[in-house]
């Protein structure tokens, strides 16, 4: 029997069973295995990912748990009622990071005599997340008699590292031990590879009447006795440590009033928006909460994670994108991701890492495998729109803020991503920025649709390396462009005269390179052999954001965006129905983005494609309002809407996730064409256009650079119209033609 103590003293027995058990068979994960509604609590770096019934299964394929820094504290937390399993009756996690759920009793039998009757107990299960994860439930007594329940709470910690949780098999892993029981409280513990001893400690609310060890969990009991009409309460706190870290746990009221208080401070620093739909004031509000409950410390300030429960880590474009939509609402999460990204920019040639001096970072993970360096999350930079996305949400920033003093502090990095553009960006020198893989455990495609087989020709060939991206292109120029002003506002005219130049050379030659005149679109790519990638895909419809299309090019894109093949009813496919690789249940090839979406509606207000916006932005409304909380994830199936059907969920899409939650309030700024334009005190208007849904909307405090106004919306006889009635500062509000 195998010991170990700590460094504070504490000794564990090794469990050599579960230990080799799960290094033999790996961590169990079936990628489609969602079968039913997930309920999902985050906060800060903490979320909880169980079955709609508040419960983790011992060897769930779902990924279900409950995890923080890219670990899995607790991969079984399972509850039964005098052996059976409580019957549904309600679930929800209408706040981001608390869950309300509602059960009852099956009939409880002895042998043939009927004990209690079923749905006479009720079972609340309330579940808030603050420096861990606590749990209240309250058991009530329905019956007129007293009753004797046994409840049993099966718990069990895996320890696994996120990307073991999504298929990673490993060679070796550290040593699991025993469960260990010490009056009321609980201890998992696992001691990795990399030395770092991590414990679940579980206060539990007293201590168990019983106690027994199975595979794979420890299953603990109290007998609970209700007087007639009686209840009872039992409380959990689940505290996940990492080393010798230790967190205050609040109390659990504390801990609720603590969150309503600072999603309150989230509310009140935001731009108001109300509008007279209040199904789309639902699905803004929504947003605004996701966004809120997505933001997470880190040790050089807050970011916008990816999404939950897959990609709950600081990301390059997911972060940056998600960031730029909120600008209306908030520009602090702008000013902090472009911080955090700015400070973890590459500084030398890394294969391992696909690290470049001047690049932008894709991914950074902080779990036993990164650790270890097994995989090179330390971060990742193989992103190829990363960089080009970093210089354009400074510029973007920069028109919201007029922040210039925060931009010099920032130019020695923007002036390496622009050097990483021209350089490494582009290897061979052509004009185009492209990517190959270098990394072993690198991304082979390294764009925003990064799956395998994402980037392919029109007859199903895999494109080949190195791939030059339409809409990388199209971000590039646009950086550039911008680029222009803050240089002459630092100073820099001769700078600022070179990205003008390059800027509208690129625009020149992509339109000559990218353009398939027998298709009347823009190819996805160009590959390896400079071949274009002609696969009628949406990439194309993001290149309009920029305004790098030629305006007679713009309007043919636009037409088929919005034809049967790639608009699906609730949104614009990633690629055509018509094309070989289309699937309309995969991640890439045929399903419907939000994000994506929200960037093309963008592009068409830009080149006053009115009903193409109007079509896409009602489609994705539509959908929002049919998915939980009205909620868009991160993505959906691209199946054609017919009549009164929903669209079709993605099994394992991230829900909430960044983009998407942030998706209608781009949107809604598309549709109103509202740009600003901060150093030079000017908002501009661009032909507004509310669609029939929508009558009114109403800013309240939008901030521009110092200036602050409320500017209200209005839709009468199909003619959008707007007032300014409060406005502080020397903003100029103009029309733009």
């Amino acid at each position: 029997m195998e010991k170990y103590i700590s460094p504070e003293g504490e000794e564990f027995i090794v469990e050599e069973q579960a230990t080799n058990r799960i290094l033999n068979e790996g961590i169990p994960f079936i990628i489609v295995d969602i079968k039913e509604r997930r309920l999902t609590i985050k906060e800060n770096g903490l979320f909880v990912y169980s079955d709609a019934r508040g419960n983790i299964a011992s060897d769930n394929t779902a990924g279900l748990g409950f995890y923080t820094a890219d670990t899995r504290f607790l991969s079984c937390w399972e509850l039964l009622v005098n052996g059976r399993e409580p019957i549904l009756l309600s679930t929800g996690a209408q706040r981001d990071y608390m869950a309300h759920i509602e059960l009852t009793n099956a009939d409880i039998t002895e042998g043939e005599q009927l004990k209690i009757a079923q749905e006479t107990i009720n079972i609340r299960r309330l579940r808030v997340l603050a420096g861990g994860l606590q749990e209240r439930i309250r058991i009530k007594n329905y019956n007129p008699v007293a009753v004797d329940l046994f409840l049993e709470f099966s718990f069990f910690a895996d320890f696994a590292d996120m990307f073991e949780v999504r298929g990673m098999r490993r060679e070796k892993r550290g040593r699991l031990f025993k469960p260990k029981l010490t009056g009321d409280t609980l201890t998992l513990a696992y001691l990795g590879q990399d030395d770092i001893l991590r414990r679940t400690r579980i206060d539990l609310p007293g201590e168990p009447d019983s106690h027994r060890e199975e595979l794979n969990k420890i299953i603990i009991g109290y007998n609970v006795r209700l007087e007639g009409r009686g209840r009872a309460v039992l409380n959990f706190v689940i505290q996940p440590v990492t080393g010798d870290s230790q967190v205050t746990v609040p109390g659990f009221n504390r801990a609720i009033s603590n969150l309503r208080s600072s999603y309150q401070d989230w509310e009140q620093s935001c731009t108001t928006i109300e509008t007279d739909n209040e199904l789309f004031n639902s699905v803004l509000e929504r947003g605004r909460d996701d966004l809120r409950s997505l933001m997470t410390g880190t040790e050089h300030g807050s970011i916008i994670c990816a999404g939950i429960p897959w990609y709950v880590a600081p990301f390059g474009r997911d972060s940056l994108i998600a960031a730029l939509q909120a600008l209306p609402l908030n520009p602090e999460p702008a000013r902090s991701t472009l911080e955090i990204l700015a400070h973890y920019q590459g500084v030398k040639v890394d294969l391992w890492r696909d690290e470049e001096p001047g690049k932008i970072m894709h991914e950074l993970r902080q779990g036993e495998l990164a650790s270890l360096g097994e995989i090179p999350h330390t971060p990742y930079y193989g992103s190829i729109d990363s960089t080009p996305l970093f210089l354009l949400m400074m510029t973007e920033y920069y028109k919201w803020t007029a922040d210039l003093d925060f931009l010099r502090r920032h130019k020695q990095a923007i002036v390496a991503a622009v050097a990483w553009i021209d350089d490494y960006g582009d290897a061979d020198g052509d004009g185009f920025v492209e990517y190959q893989r270098k990394s072993r455990r690198g991304l082979i495609n390294q764009g925003w649709k990064d799956s395998h087989n994402a980037i392919a020709h029109d007859n199903g060939e895999m494109a080949r390396a190195p791939i030059a991206l339409s809409e990388v292109q199209a971000y590039v120029y646009y950086a550039k462009k911008r680029l222009v002003q803050l240089f002459r506002d630092f100073g820099d005219d001769d700078v600022a005269d070179r990205l003008a130049g390059e800027a509208a050379e690129l625009k020149k030659r992509f339109n000559e390179a990218f353009w398939l005149e027998d298709v009347g679109f823009y190819a996805m790519a160009l590959d390896g052999d400079k071949r274009p990638v002609k696969t009628v895909a949406s990439n194309a419809g993001q290149c309009l954001w920029s305004g790098i299309a030629d305006e007679e090019k713009a309007e043919l894109v636009a037409k088929k965006l919005v034809a049967p093949p790639m608009f699906s009813g609730w949104g614009i496919r990633t690629v055509s129905k018509d094309a070989t690789i289309y699937n309309p249940m995969s991640y890439h090839n045929g399903s419907v983005w939000p994000h994506d979406n929200a960037i093309i509606v963008r592009g068409l207000k830009r080149y006053n494609c009115v009903r193409e916006t109007e079509h896409v932005a009602s489609g994705l409304f539509d959908a929002a309002i049919h998915h939980p909380y009205f909620r868009l994830p991160e993505l959906f199936c691209g199946f054609t809407r017919r009549g009164r059907n929903a669209p079709v969920e993605y099994p394992v899409a991230c829900s909430p996730q960044a983009w998407a939650a942030g998706t209608m309030l781009m949107v809604l700024q598309s549709i109103l064409g509202l740009t600003p334009d901060a150093p030079n005190n000017i908002l501009w208007v661009n032909d507004p256009t509310l669609p029939p849904w929508l009558n009114r909307v109403k800013f309240s405090n939008l901030r521009i650079g110092p200036s602050r106004l409320d500017i209200t919306f209005t839709r009468q006889e199909g003619v959008t119209s707007f007032t300014v009635p409060k406005k502080h500062g020397k903003l100029r509000i103009v029309m733009e033609e």
